[in-house]
């Protein structure tokens, strides 16, 4: 699969200015969830929006695809490969986000895979949060997305992060809307506001967000 083309299509109408602005929100919200790490790695990095705005000492970024947008800051080390065999420093992170993701890997085993590396990558106390479309709020659309091909719901991902040796700490059914190409707020205050208020996340929330730290 052309990715690179995929995702030029897929964001054809939404400037990357507004997913830039929305994330310089999020970011720091997801990192103080994550217990404001010092080395942060974001495995599937996209863009580089949320590694970028995440305040930390050492910022880490992995991605498949090397996109034409992609403007990184001076101190994020940005790398272009498989998450699952790029060159990474074992037993060193102390925080991940993986942001969807996990619902593009090839199915249940590779979803385990992943985790159990992302596991080898973490020190004793660390955090993880893994932030993706729920399918059971948002079934009739999940599958909209050409690399969308795993189904997951909050469950099933709490469920993956225990078995990779994680626990669970939070586990929240309804976080974020579905994408950027629908309801999101972009505006910084909109999005600063939606975080700020809960009752939205029930009425517009359609991906989860479920955190877990290593014993």
């Amino acid at each position: 699969m052309n990715h690179s083309r995929l995702y030029e299509y897929r964001f054809r109408d939404v400037p990357q200015e507004r997913r830039s602005a929305a994330w310089a929100v999020l970011a720091p919200e997801l990192s103080r969830l994550l217990g404001s790490p010092t080395r942060l790695l974001d495995p599937a990095a996209g863009r580089c929006e949320f590694i970028n705005a995440a305040p930390a000492a050492e910022r880490w970024a992995v991605d498949a695809v090397e996109h034409a947008e992609t403007e990184t800051q001076p101190d994020v080390r940005l790398l272009i490969g498989d998450a699952m065999t790029v060159e990474l420093p074992a037993a060193y992170f102390d925080g991940i986000l993986v942001s969807n993701f996990l619902e593009h890997l090839g199915g249940q085993d590779e979803v385990a895979a992943f985790l159990e590396r992302m596991h080898t990558l973490t020190v004793p106390g660390a955090r993880i949060g893994v932030l993706g479309p729920n399918f059971r709020h948002c079934a009739g659309r999940y599958f909209d997305f050409a690399d969308h091909t795993v189904p997951l719901t909050e469950r099933s991902v709490a469920e993956h992060l225990y078995a990779a040796g994680f626990e669970p700490t939070i586990v929240r059914a309804r976080f974020l809307p579905y994408s950027f190409t629908g309801r999101l707020p972009a505006h910084p205050a909109l999005v600063r506001a939606y975080l700020r208020m809960p009752p939205a996340w029930r009425l517009f929330g359609k991906q989860y967000l479920v955190l877990a730290q290593r014993p």
